[in-house]
């Protein structure tokens, strides 16, 4: 009887410890994005669909309704921010990112990496908020609306 005793204790232990795992954000850690995130079980998965650019100016046209890539990217950030509080989620859960820009006209066509990137670096790997997701950024020919220059899709990970 004591040894039953001891092994359902000790299973319960081991149960609680896998409950604790928690999510691994894996490479370099000067980089701006996890080479690698590996998630538990225990954790829901929060998708969220790409999200676009609020209108910053509605009697503009082209980029100028929108803004530029970094305030383009802020803008869809915020969103992305609040769909995920929606789901009682915050931008340090977000652990997949896919980032699509269209090249900026302001610069021959070819997409503004550092401008996503300072809109980027605001949410992410910061003092208040060290997380960082994986990520892709791809360069695409159009999106929804002229001027767009910025959707962002992101996954989320949070604890049961």
């Amino acid at each position: 009887m004591k040894r039953l005793i001891a092994l359902a204790a000790g299973l319960c232990a081991l149960a609680g410890a896998a409950h604790a795992q928690e999510i691994v954000r894996g490479g370099d850690p000067k980089s701006a994005i996890a080479s690698v995130v590996t998630v538990p079980a225990g954790y829901d998965t929060i998708y969220v669909s790409g999200m676009t650019p609020p209108v910053i100016d509605e009697k503009a046209t082209g980029v100028a309704k929108f803004g530029d890539t970094k305030t383009q990217t802020l803008g869809v950030l915020g969103r992305i921010e609040a769909a995920l509080k929606t789901q009682g989620a915050t931008m340090a859960d977000v652990v997949m990112m896919r980032v699509l820009l269209v090249g900026d006209p302001a610069k021959d066509g070819k997409m503004d990496f550092a401008g996503m990137m300072e809109g980027y670096k605001t949410y992410f790997g910061t003092a208040a908020q060290p997380n960082k997701p994986s990520r892709i950024t791809s360069q695409v020919a159009a999106l929804v609306a002229d001027g767009m220059l910025v959707e962002i899709e992101v996954q989320a990970a949070k604890k049961k």
